[in-house]
């Protein structure tokens, strides 16, 4: 990964300073879903797929908390419990029936299934690296953007490929 040259970052946090709290957290806000907007794609490009549940349920939140803004890109919907498994992977384990009940597999009923594992498929680790910078990028455009709407000069914040 390349480095990301931004420059006028304190420039960038004096106008931010101007604005009133809700505005900063709102621009912040939409300044992290647009950073996370790359790496989601790229998400979704790289998970494994049979039901195309997971890959569409992948969404992006975001919420302000203690004075922070925070995004997350999480998986909802009908496979949203087993993204951590693809991710991570599982080791082989037994999966029991409840209280003397059974299992329906295959055609037949168990007791218990040994389930042999799942080796790991990553695919939001990998987004994370291969996008990162165009992350940082995409929120940075974002900001300027967004002061500039706001009325606000942002000539001196300059983010890799601008031109001063």
């Amino acid at each position: 990964m390349s480095d990301v040259t931004v420059t006028g970052l304190s420039e960038l946090q004096a106008l931010l300073d101007t604005l009133p709290v809700k505005i900063e957290a709102n621009i912040m806000r939409g300044a992290l879903r647009a950073g996370a907007k790359p790496m989601m794609q790229e998400a979704k490009d790289r998970v494994s797929v049979a039901s195309g549940k997971l890959r569409d349920g992948l969404k992006i939140t975001t919420r302000k908390s203690k004075g922070q803004v925070i995004a997350k890109i999480v998986a909802t919907g009908a496979h949203r419990s087993i993204a951590h498994l693809v991710e991570f992977g599982t080791r082989p384990h037994q999966i029991k029936a409840k209280d003397g009940g059974a299992i329906a597999f295959g055609g037949g009923m168990f007791s218990h299934i040994d389930h042999p594992g799942a080796r790991p498929r990553p695919f939001m680790r990998p987004a994370f690296d291969a996008k990162a910078e165009d992350a940082v990028i995409a929120a940075g455009e974002y900001v300027k953007k967004r002061l500039t709407k706001e009325g606000l000069d942002t000539s001196e914040i300059l983010v890799d490929g601008d031109e001063p």
